[in-house]
């Protein structure tokens, strides 16, 4: 079975028995560590990876908003040298975020049973029921 580019590694393929589990796992990874508490979100991975979804994009527009602002913002108060050292942790950490929401966006369409097809950019495209 076809995967993404963009599959995690932590996550096995959908084709193999039981997958929904490393995703549940890999997923709860990507979150705060409180998300555990709730058992109806290792119950049901496809809110799981709904709620995933919508907490690393918003981390991504933080960083984002972080970013843009934080020259201003740190200038009276760090030196030159660490202003820009902050700098570069978004300039680290956004690019994962992103990459790290494309993985949830993936596995999200592999738990409501989508597959995917590879196309000529070599990026996977889901197929499915949801996928039109």
């Amino acid at each position: 079975m076809y995967v993404p580019p963009e599959w995690p590694a932590e996550v096995r393929p959908p084709s193999v028995p039981d997958w929904e589990s490393s995703a549940t796992t890999w997923l709860l990874d990507a979150l705060p560590p409180d998300y555990r508490l709730h058992e109806v979100l290792r119950r049901f991975p496809i809110a799981l990876a709904s709620m995933a979804s919508y907490h690393v994009n918003s981390a991504i527009e933080a960083a984002r908003a972080g970013y843009r602002k934080a020259a201003v913002d740190l200038k009276d108060h760090l030196p030159p040298h660490a202003v820009e050292a902050v700098l570069d942790v978004y300039r680290h950490e956004g690019p994962r975020l992103v990459r790290l929401a494309r993985s949830i966006d993936v596995v999200g369409h592999a738990l409501r049973g989508e597959g995917f097809t590879a196309t000529l950019r070599g990026r996977g495209r889901p197929t499915g029921p949801s996928s039109g």
